[in-house]
């Protein structure tokens, strides 16, 4: 994963009452309210922005394997078409890929004087190079009747769900340093926060090829990682902290 430098900026606020007075403020900002029992602080606080960018490549593909043919009668076209699922998903066991990733659907249509069939084989990988293994077999085994697909590749939910927090956490950590440097400029110290707001968060997929990089790959292989590149996650986070401002001496007494 990737992140990009932080944008900050700090304001100190001037020694007052309460700092939580807008009535626009999310529950968060009144969570982070001190309640009234407690001590008041020096009421100058250092307010900040932090923001990240994270990717992640895909961790999943999906492979398309469909057989057809065409027979006389019934019981021709569905034992020519089950002989060669039967032979695809043997190959799928042998590279350990469990039943619940595979997908089987048939199709059968009845022309004018012959029958058509069509199955298609749909199977998640987490294991690329198991993917490609089986994709080799297939075609070098099969006739013409079945057509492996090229895969398509994806982040999986728990994944994309995950780089989100990373992002966000990372902009949260970054403006906290920033805001640390800016009280230890100032001859203060960085107190606890008073407000952390995610003002926004996006989430895209791919990004335009770099310096003509590969640019001379042909075939396949070449396919193979564009397709990868192109299904690689983003995610970015921007956010506001607002810090509670410490004289430096009250900190020391406390350590």
């Amino acid at each position: 994963m990737t992140g990009s430098p932080s944008r900050v900026f700090a304001a100190l606020m001037p020694a007052g009452g309460d700092t939580f007075r807008d009535e626009n403020q999310t529950n968060l900002a009144r969570a982070l309210q001190p309640p009234a029992c407690e001590a008041q602080t020096s009421g100058r606080e250092v307010q900040v922005t932090g923001s990240c960018e994270l990717s992640a490549l895909p961790d999943r593909a999906t492979l398309c394997i469909s057989v057809s043919s065409n027979k006389d009668s019934v019981n021709d076209v569905t034992n020519s078409v089950s002989r060669r699922l039967e032979y695809i998903l043997q190959a799928l066991r042998q590279h350990e890929v469990k039943g619940e990733n595979t997908t089987v659907t048939k199709v059968l249509r009845r022309g004018d004087n012959s029958y058509d069939m069509e199955a298609e084989v749909s199977v998640v990988f987490t294991d690329f190079s198991a993917m490609q293994s089986v994709s080799n077999v297939l075609v070098e085994k099969l006739d013409r009747t079945v057509t492996v697909s090229p895969p398509s590749f994806s982040l999986s939910p728990d994944s994309l769900n995950k780089l989100r927090r990373q992002a966000c956490l990372a902009a949260v950590e970054s403006a906290r340093r920033k805001a640390r440097e800016v009280c230890g400029m100032l001859g203060q110290a960085l107190g606890r926060p008073l407000l952390v707001k995610e003002e926004e968060a996006r989430e895209w997929t791919g990004q335009p090829e770099e310096g003509g990089a590969g640019a001379g790959q042909r075939g396949a292989l070449a396919s193979l990682q564009e397709s990868v590149r192109k299904a690689t996650a983003f995610a970015s986070s921007h956010v506001y902290v607002s810090f509670e401002i410490r004289p430096k001496d009250r900190a020391r007494k406390k350590h």
